[in-house]
């Protein structure tokens, strides 16, 4: 299969190569998923093309360990799987899918307690690469999504990708223009940061600057696609007491404070939301820094005139009304400040500042701005 695999590249041969790929895939998938395949199917797993004949009778046999083992050594010694995702993109559609269902089927694959296909996996650690990077390809990036996300379900891989520099990447294909390929981008990054919390947690320890700066950069998108992932997702993480180490760094900051003021303001009542998912932790963290606290003192009335006609339609939202009302009154109980320049009268905003600046000395009027002093 190896060899025809290549030869899609040649322009002359490149028909005949992926009619004959399929016809291997085909091999392939009657033996990992039991059929269907032909009678006369050679039953050592073998991926001669040969065993097939669309003239013969077809039956669906229950997949045979021997023949999944054969397979997998096979896989394994040619390198069979750099070659088919590293050339996806050359395999017919419904092909593919057939690529996925090998890839899916060997992650599965166990000898005891341990995950042959994983082992390799991080040998051949250039597959893992490809599939992260396929995320940004619109022609294959359903095909790589799909078999990235099962792989992440082994803490050995999520290990691997949160420290590798491809995960850097991801970022940057969550701002994509595409919807499917920003979408697929947040599912392989919540993942990588949710499924497995002791990994996470060290990642968090080692990069938890570097991964504010890219997060920051997210929820301040101009797309409000991006902007309302990357809000829950970072709602999502510092609510998990696992990072604690990443919730008390971002709480400490007041840049970060400004932006998420900011987004309180947002016209979107769903970013809206899930920016007071942050702002509480903000406000519920006991052991504030002066800059934070400061913040919040200048821009305690505003404050508390947005947030009294926050969501009123939420009312009936128990939760949610209580976390409203203890964020009221913490800020309630700060010192009270006479400020030296009065509000324009057409703002709505709760405090004043500059659209998309988090310079204290910038000032703006106008509704759904939420800028901070």
């Amino acid at each position: 299969m190896n060899e025809q695999i290549t030869k899609m590249d040649s322009s002359n041969d490149k028909k005949k190569a992926q009619d004959e790929v399929t016809r291997y895939l085909i091999s392939v998938k009657a033996i990992v998923s039991g059929g269907p395949c032909d009678s006369s199917s050679n039953s050592s797993g073998s991926l001669n093309s040969s065993s097939i004949s669309m003239n013969d009778h077809i039956h669906y046999p229950q997949p045979q360990p021997d023949q999944l083992a054969q397979l997998a050594q096979e896989v394994y010694a040619t390198d069979s799987l750099v070659l088919l995702i590293s050339n996806l993109s050359n395999i017919e559609f419904d092909s593919r899918k057939m690529v996925v269902l090998l890839f899916n089927s060997l992650l599965r694959r166990k000898i005891g307690n341990r995950s042959p296909t994983i082992d390799y996996l991080l040998k051949r650690s250039q597959i893992l690469t490809m599939l992260m990077k396929g995320t940004a390809n619109p022609e294959i990036s359903i095909h790589t999504t799909g078999m990235l996300k099962e792989a992440i379900k082994y803490e050995q891989v999520a290990h691997f990708l949160l420290f590798d520099n491809v995960f850097w990447k991801c970022f940057d294909y969550c701002q994509s223009d595409s919807f499917e390929i920003s979408t697929d981008a947040f599912s392989i990054l919540i993942d990588l940061l949710t499924l497995h919390k002791e990994v996470a947690g060290k990642f968090f320890q080692e990069n938890k600057l570097k991964f504010i700066d890219h997060v920051n950069r997210l929820i301040t998108s101009n797309s409000y696609v991006t902007k309302r992932e990357a809000i829950r997702l970072l709602a999502q993480l510092i609510l998990c007491k696992s990072n604690y180490n990443l919730m008390t760094t971002y709480v400490s900051s007041p840049h970060n404070l400004k932006i998420i003021m900011i987004l309180l303001g947002d016209k979107s009542k769903n970013i809206q939301l899930e920016s007071f998912n942050v702002f509480k932790v903000f406000i519920a963290n006991p052991r504030k820094t002066k800059p934070i606290t400061d913040i919040l003192i200048k821009n305690r009335d505003r404050l508390l005139s947005f947030l009294a006609d926050f969501n009123t339609d939420r009312k009936h939202d128990e939760l949610f009304m209580v976390e409203k009302n203890f964020v009221i009154e913490q800020i309630e109980s700060l010192p009270k400040i006479v400020s030296m320049s009065p509000l324009p009268d057409n703002s709505q905003s709760p405090v004043s500042g500059a659209q998309n600046s988090y310079h204290a000395s910038s000032g703006v009027s106008g509704s759904n701005k939420y800028s901070p002093n």
